[in-house]
């Protein structure tokens, strides 16, 4: 942004009355305002202005699905790839939201909006983008400065993660870590706190899904000598103990509405009563939270409260899954096998490129907690300092065995093939040479078996 420029919003919506509520609120708040009403002036206007951040509708006409929303931001995204998009929806079409932050946008809001809310969400997304790098983002650069440690890997989705993570870790705002199980979300939380003024402390972590209703307040809040038949002493609660240090709450999804209102309030209010206590302490924490849950789909569906999910998601980091970064499975797979030789003395262990190439074309439905485990159960079975492809073929297929015998007791056989089927769907992304190839069949008789059972798969040749 130029010295001395006002910073500027475009709104894109058809709806004028949208259009001057968003103009007057963002005026008061002392930014410049543009307006469109469709996809073709909202380009237009960003070809002939300079403009900082843009908040767009999902729909322009009478067409609810979205997708004139999907193609805005995807060619916004082309035009301007560091132009920040904060996406306007309603609850009940959050899922499109959601598809359109996985595309690239900022994030998102709903309407109607709260308006403080809404002026937070988009300093912060301002703020965000000013302080982005110009360059190409550098793993080694971020290195030097901040302490990564721990977290393995280059491609840019990542680093543009991490960028966030050196950006924020810094100041109190609340952040929310999203992504799919064994992406590596606690190791994320970690560096958000010892790269924060708050790491002379350790950080407190919580597995939400893990305490009871009937022990929530007890556990997080403490509780006082006889506020119960077993209350003997007093206890102090898990934010008393991260007072001036992380609060880290993992798997937040899972924290049914009841409880859900108790943590609000300490967000809230930045206090909290110890169970029979008579007085409110105050509480100096940075929240972080983690869930391999959409938070916002569970919004829409009344399982989540609006109010908590704001909250906690002033800053939100989507991890990518490990499939979407094959570039780093190799060089994760070398870090996390020199790891387990060392920890199981097992002297010098490497991976033939042959495997290294095995493992990157591979799924990971578990992601790099499941990249470990194969590693692991491999590295124990074969026992030569060299691991080739077959290696990992073969101690797969005994894991599968062994998995199978216990998986189809009780099945017909009928049951068992379709189980295998549906397997090998998952395993080889739907594409239906390399099905039957691994299935022994021929493609017509794989055909077949797919319209026996009602499932379909990709006709695409293998590569």
């Amino acid at each position: 942004m130029e010295v001395g420029r006002r910073q500027c919003v475009l709104v894109v919506d058809d709806d004028a009355s949208v259009q001057v509520s968003l103009a007057l609120l963002l005026k008061q708040s002392g930014l410049e305002v543009l307006t469109a009403d469709g996809p073709e002036a909202a380009l237009a206007s960003l070809a002939g202005q300079s403009v900082d951040l843009v908040l767009q509708d999902m729909n322009f006409s009478a067409q609810t699905s979205g997708e004139e929303g999907l193609a805005l931001l995807a060619a916004i995204r082309q035009q301007q790839p560091a132009l920040p998009v904060l996406l306007m929806t309603a609850w009940g079409s959050i899922n499109l939201a959601v598809r359109g932050v996985k595309a690239g946008a900022a994030d998102f809001f709903t309407k109607p909006w709260q308006n403080a809310q809404l002026i937070e969400l988009i300093r912060t997304t301002l703020e965000l983008a000013a302080t982005r790098p110009a360059n190409r983002l550098d793993r080694a650069a971020l290195d030097r400065e901040f302490d990564f440690g721990g977290i393995l890997g280059e491609h840019p989705e990542l680093l543009k993660v991490l960028a966030t993570v050196a950006r924020v870790a810094r100041t109190r705002a609340p952040v929310l870590i999203l992504g799919e199980s064994g992406t590596g979300k606690e190791l994320i939380a970690d560096a958000i706190h010892r790269n924060s003024p708050r790491a002379g402390k350790a950080a407190v972590k919580i597995n939400m899904g893990a305490i009871t209703s009937s022990l929530f307040e007890s556990e997080m809040f403490g509780h006082v000598r006889g506020a119960f038949t077993d209350a003997k002493v007093d206890r102090r609660g898990h934010v008393a103990l991260a007072h001036g240090s992380t609060l880290f709450l993992d798997e937040i999804g899972e924290l049914n509405r009841a409880d859900q209102v108790k943590l609000l309030r300490v967000l809230q209010d930045h206090s909290y009563r110890p169970v029979g206590a008579s007085q409110s302490e105050q509480a100096d924490i940075r929240v972080v939270s983690a869930t391999n849950r959409e938070l916002a789909e569970m919004v829409a569906a009344g399982e989540f409260r609006e109010d908590l999910f704001y909250r906690l998601k002033l800053i939100t980091l989507r991890l990518p899954p490990l499939r979407e970064r094959r570039s780093d499975i190799a060089l994760i797979a070398d870090q996390l096998i020199a790891d387990l030789a060392a920890e199981y003395g097992l002297g010098q262990i490497s991976i033939s490129q042959n495997a290294r190439d095995w493992l990157s074309a591979q799924h990971w439905p578990g992601n790099i907690r499941q990249l470990k485990q194969v590693l692991e159960r491999t590295l124990l079975l074969v026992g030569k300092p060299v691991l080739e492809q077959a290696d990992f073929v073969d101690a797969e297929a005994a894991a599968d065995r062994q998995r199978a015998d216990v998986a189809i007791e009780g099945l017909t056989l009928e049951q068992v093939e379709r189980m295998m089927i549906e397997k090998a769907l998952v395993q080889h992304d739907r594409n239906i040479t390399r099905m039957a190839r691994a299935l022994g069949l021929s493609r017509a008789a794989l055909y077949r078996r797919l319209e026996k059972f009602g499932l379909s798969a990709s006709d695409e040749e293998a590569t």
